[in-house]
C-alpha cells in the first residue's frame, strides 16, 4: 500500500510535468508578431566577466570585434585571473576593447559582482557620456561565447519597441560533434529555447541566460540596487526583476551564442548542481512575482521556480516503483497468479518518453541531422535528464549545510 501511494504521488508530478511540457510545445508553435517603430542609432557594449580564461578569450573577442557595428565597445572584466587572460586581451591591440582588472579583496565574489563592477567602471570612465541610456544595449557574453555574425542584426529590431528591456538569443554548443555528452547539451539548450522560451514570449515570462543576453542600459538602471545579484544564477534573477520593473523580455530564436560544452560527466554534474542551487536561491523572488508581475506570467514563473522541488520529488519515483513492484510480487505469490498487467509497459513509455518526438522535431529545425538520429537522440536525451536528480540532491545538501561558493567550470 505504501508503495502504491508513493508511486501515485510521483506519477501525479510526472503527469503535471508532461502536461506542462506538452502545453508549452503547442504554445511555442504559434507565431509571434512584433511591433516595429522607427529605429535609431544604438551603441552596443559587450561585457565579458573573466576568471582564468586565456584558453578561449581571444577567439571570443575576435568574433565580437568582427561584428558589423559602427558604434561598439567591448569591456573585459578580469576578475583577478592568475593566468594569461589579461595578456591575451592586450595582445588584440584593438581600440574597441577595454580591459578592467579587479584586485583582491574585491575580486572573485561571483559573476554578478564582476558584471556590476564592470558597469560601474563604464560609468566612471565617461566612455558613455552624451549617450541616451535607452539607446545603449549591454550584451553579456561568456568568455567562451561566440556570437553569430548576424546576432546584432536579428536582435536590434526588438529594441524598436520601447517596452523591451532585454532580449535573450539562443544558446548552442560549438563542440557538439566531439562527444555524445556535448551533443546532448546542445539539444538541451535548443529544446529550452525552441519550446520554453518561444512559448514564454506569449506568456510574458521569457527568462535571461548567462550568455548572449542583450539589455537596454535604461532597463538595468531602473532596477533597485545593482543590476546583478549575488545569486548563483544571477541571470535568472535579473530576468525576473526586469519583468517586475515593468519591462518586457524578448527571445530571439534566429540568432545564437555558441559556447563550450562540458566534456566529462563529473564537471557536468558539478555545473548543473551549481545551477540547481542558484535556482533554489531564486525562490526568494516569489513574493516579488506575486506583487508586481501579471497573473499569466506569474503562474509560469512560479511553476518554473518550483521545478527544483518537483524534480526532487520525481527523483523518488524509481524507488517508489520498486516498492510497488515488490508489493505486487508479494500479492501475486499470495493469490497464486500474476497481478502484473501487460499494459504497464506502454504506460511506462508514455510517461517517460512521450516528449522524445517533440524534442527530435525542434532539434532538427536547428541542426541538419536525420530523423532517425534525432529521434534516437530524443530518447537518449530523456535519460540524460536524470543527471538533474543527482545534481539536485547534491545542490540541496550544499544549500542545507551553508555552502554557497563553487569553483568555476574549467575550459579546454
Amino acid at each position: 500500500m505504501t508503495g502504491r501511494i508513493a508511486v501515485a504521488g510521483s506519477l501525479a508530478i510526472i503527469v503535471l510535468a508532461v502536461s506542462y511540457n506538452s502545453g508549452m510545445f503547442a504554445l511555442s508553435r504559434r507565431p509571434t508578431g512584433r511591433t516595429v517603430a522607427a529605429a535609431g542609432s544604438r551603441t552596443y557594449v559587450f561585457l565579458l566577466a573573466c576568471l582564468n580564461e586565456e584558453k578561449v578569450i581571444s577567439e571570443s573577442l575576435a568574433r565580437i570585434i568582427r561584428l558589423p557595428l559602427d558604434d561598439m565597445l567591448v569591456l573585459v572584466v578580469d576578475d583577478a585571473s592568475d593566468d594569461g587572460t589579461a595578456a591575451a586581451v592586450r595582445n588584440l591591440t584593438s581600440p574597441r576593447v577595454q580591459l578592467y582588472r579587479r584586485e583582491f579583496p574585491d575580486a572573485r565574489k561571483g559573476k554578478g559582482a564582476a558584471l556590476n563592477a564592470g558597469l560601474r567602471w563604464l560609468r566612471e570612465s565617461e566612455l558613455l557620456n552624451g549617450k541616451n541610456p535607452n539607446d545603449i544595449i549591454v550584451c553579456v557574453v561568456d568568455a567562451d561565447g561566440r556570437l553569430d555574425g548576424h546576432a546584432v542584426e536579428q536582435v536590434d529590431p526588438f529594441f524598436d519597441d520601447p517596452k523591451i528591456g532585454a532580449v535573450q538569443v539562443g544558446v548552442r554548443m560549438y563542440n557538439r560533434r566531439l562527444r555524445l555528452l556535448a551533443r546532448l547539451q546542445d539539444m538541451e539548450f535548443v529544446v529550452y529555447g525552441e519550446i520554453f522560451q518561444n512559448a514564454r514570449r506569449h506568456l510574458g515570462s521569457v527568462g535571461m541566460g548567462g550568455n548572449g543576453q542583450f539589455m537596454r542600459l535604461a532597463a538595468l538602471e531602473s532596477l533597485p540596487g545593482e543590476p546583478w545579484s549575488d545569486c548563483l544564477t544571477e541571470d535568472l534573477d535579473l530576468g525576473v526583476r526586469l519583468l517586475a520593473a515593468g519591462w518586457i523580455n524578448g527571445f530571439c530564436p534566429t540568432a545564437a551564442v555558441h559556447q563550450q560544452a562540458v566534456l566529462t560527466l563529473g564537471r557536468l554534474l558539478r555545473q548543473r548542481s551549481r545551477w540547481f542551487q542558484g535556482h533554489l536561491q531564486a525562490f526568494r523572488l516569489v513574493p516579488l512575482i506575486l506583487r508586481q508581475i501579471p497573473a499569466r506570467s506569474a503562474v509560469d514563473l512560479i511553476y518554473h521556480l518550483s521545478s527544483p522541488a518537483l524534480l526532487l520529488l520525481t527523483s523518488l519515483l524509481p524507488i517508489a516503483f520498486m516498492i510497488m513492484l515488490g508489493d505486487t510480487v508479494v500479492a501475486s505469490v499470495q493469490s497464486g497468479h500474476s497481478l502484473l498487467s501487460p499494459w504497464w509497459l506502454p504506460w511506462f513509455y508514455l510517461m517517460t518518453f512521450s516528449m522524445a518526438a517533440a524534442y527530435a522535431f525542434v532539434y532538427r529545425k536547428r541542426e541538419p541531422v536525420s530523423w532517425a538520429f534525432a529521434l534516437l537522440l530524443g530518447h537518449v536525451y530523456v535519460v540524460y535528464g536524470y543527471i538533474w536528480f543527482i545534481s539536485g540532491w547534491w545542490a540541496l545538501a550544499r544549500a542545507l549545510t551553508g555552502k554557497h561558493t563553487w569553483l568555476k567550470t574549467a575550459r579546454t
